[in-house]
């Protein structure tokens, strides 16, 4: 059975009230089914796209937030709860690979938000999670795999290496770790919560809430700091500082092409944002918030522009439903031509997923999917190809060729 979307199919609605990401959701039940008894398949709506579908290959998660790999062809998917499962060509494993629910405080915004692993994975087995505990703040520890089982962590290795106190409000947690060309571990704060950013956390170079930070977790105790971290020397300013002036950047990737960074900072009221720091950048930017919302200003209503911010290259608005952006990756695979270099991203109340690309040096997007997927978070596989995640009914849909209509063991 197909689910199609296409020309003359209107998009399906979502009621849905405007939140930041990730709501309180029933824990989903049930295991993997190895065939699926309806093969749900979503279309491309984009006529240039017909060739791209969705299919689920995971099903049966609990409130599945982030999916990554640690260089072979095993998925990580991380879940809010403070599960880490695999998924391989065997199917779902049904023992986690990591289990921290007794540590992490989860729900609404809060809980298990992402794992990195080590570059040099294979050699010393270290890898990161990012998580709010039990008080309230968001914590960045390092765990290992255990020596026998190279399916399972070891639970005892956790050590902390940050906590951010987050004490005043439970949203804008941020959540995403990853590891930049440079070896070094990239870290997505949100400004403290709230609405508004009441604190001003976001310009705030003494706090780390509303930043991306960035720091070296091969030297130091529990870490180091880069020398080339822009903030170094600077007064009072914290040295783990890449950049700043961020709302939310609950999700944000490195192009394994190019390797500049693409984050996607979910907006106030009206507009939602993706910014775009080139490989080349040597840090320091402030992306504006709270004084602008996307291209527009927000504290202060007008006269807010500064020649010192840097702007996004995409923004969207709330019309018709939308409320928050969960950006994505430049698709790198082999599997779809008509998507190579193209920017995937979504919105997480309408279900929408756009592809952007650039023409003489103009950003634009176009809507490759209209869905009713809760769309927490995208994800990449060793091979480059890309996943979409919805938190509420716990599926990992893989992005595919249209031609492929069997469901597939990822390989």
């Amino acid at each position: 059975m197909l689910w199609q979307y296409g020309a003359g199919h209107p998009a399906l609605g979502v009621n849905a009230s405007q939140a930041d990401h990730l709501h309180s959701v029933p824990g989903m039940s049930g295991t993997f089914h190895r065939i699926l008894p309806l093969i749900l398949l979503l279309l491309a709506t984009t006529a240039s796209a017909q060739d791209v579908a969705l299919l689920p290959v995971a099903t049966g998660l609990n409130q599945p937030v982030a999916l990554t790999y640690a260089g072979d062809t095993r998925l990580f998917i991380t879940q809010q709860v403070g599960l880490i499962q695999i998924y391989d060509a065997l199917g779902l494993r049904a023992t986690p690979f990591l289990d921290i629910r007794s540590f992490v405080l989860s729900g609404g915004e809060r809980g298990l938000l992402s794992v990195a692993f080590h570059p040099r994975y294979r050699e010393n087995g270290f890898f990161f999670v990012y998580y709010t505990n039990r008080l309230g703040d968001n914590s960045v520890a390092r765990y290992q795999v255990s020596a026998n089982d190279p399916d399972i962590a070891d639970p005892a290795s956790g050590t902390i290496l940050l906590t951010i106190p987050h004490p005043d409000f439970a949203n804008h947690n941020g959540g995403q770790l990853q590891f930049g060309p440079d070896g070094y571990l990239y870290i997505g704060t949100g400004d403290g919560g709230s609405g508004g950013d009441p604190n001003n956390h976001a310009q705030d170079l003494t706090q780390l809430l509303g930043k991306l930070l960035r720091i070296d977790v091969d030297h130091g105790s529990p870490y180091g700091i880069p020398a080339s971290n822009p903030f170094v020397g600077h007064g009072n300013a914290r040295n783990e500082i890449w950049a700043y002036g961020l709302r939310n950047p609950w999700r944000f990737s490195f192009d394994r092409s190019t390797g500049d960074l693409w984050i996607g900072d979910v907006g106030q009221d009206l507009y939602e944002e993706v910014d775009l720091q080139p490989a080349t950048s040597i840090g320091g930017e402030n992306y504006g918030w709270r004084k602008m919302e996307g291209f527009h200003c927000y504290n202060p209503s007008t006269n807010c522009t500064d020649p010192s911010f840097t702007m996004p290259i995409l923004e969207y608005s709330h019309a018709q439903g939308a409320c928050s952006i969960t950006g994505g990756y430049r698709y790198r695979g082999t599997q779809i031509p008509s998507l190579q270099g193209a920017y995937l991203y979504g919105d997480y109340c309408t279900g929408t997923i756009w592809m952007a690309t650039q023409t003489n040096g103009v950003w634009t997007s176009k809507t490759l999917f209209s869905t009713t997927i809760r769309i927490s978070s995208f994800g990449e596989d060793v091979s480059g190809e890309l996943y979409v995640m919805d938190v509420a009914k716990g599926i990992v849909y893989k992005f595919i060729a249209h031609g492929i209509m069997r469901r597939h063991a990822v390989r």
